[in-house]
């Protein structure tokens, strides 16, 4: 399953472009691409596509590339942005971000 059969081509694009040289702010990017209406089911769909190494988690070192899941024009997030997001969604401190984790800050 590929992203752009979850989301909008053109919506990831210009949220992707509204985010090129502003901080990245998840809450609001998943708002612009139309991540917070969709169902929870969906949203555990994106995240499966976006958890590369199939652990179930989103790591950290996954986390910095999260905007090349989306797609491939996607810019690499900066340390502290990569940080902050991290911060946001990692509920039980363990350093990395679930399936329940990603949903609830996309839904938050």
């Amino acid at each position: 399953m590929s992203m752009t059969d979850l989301l909008k081509a053109e919506e990831i694009k210009k949220a992707l472009d509204a985010f090129a040289a502003e901080t990245f702010d998840p809450k609001k990017f998943f708002e612009m691409i139309g991540m917070k209406a969709m169902s929870a089911e969906n949203v555990k769909k994106v995240f499966q596509v976006l958890d590369v190494d199939g652990s179930g988690f989103i790591e950290e070192e996954e986390l910095k590339f999260v905007l090349k899941g989306f797609s491939k024009e996607g810019r690499d997030l900066t340390d502290d942005e990569t940080k902050a997001f991290l911060k946001a969604a990692d509920k039980d401190g363990d350093g990395k971000i679930g399936i329940d984790e990603f949903e609830g800050l996309v839904h938050e």
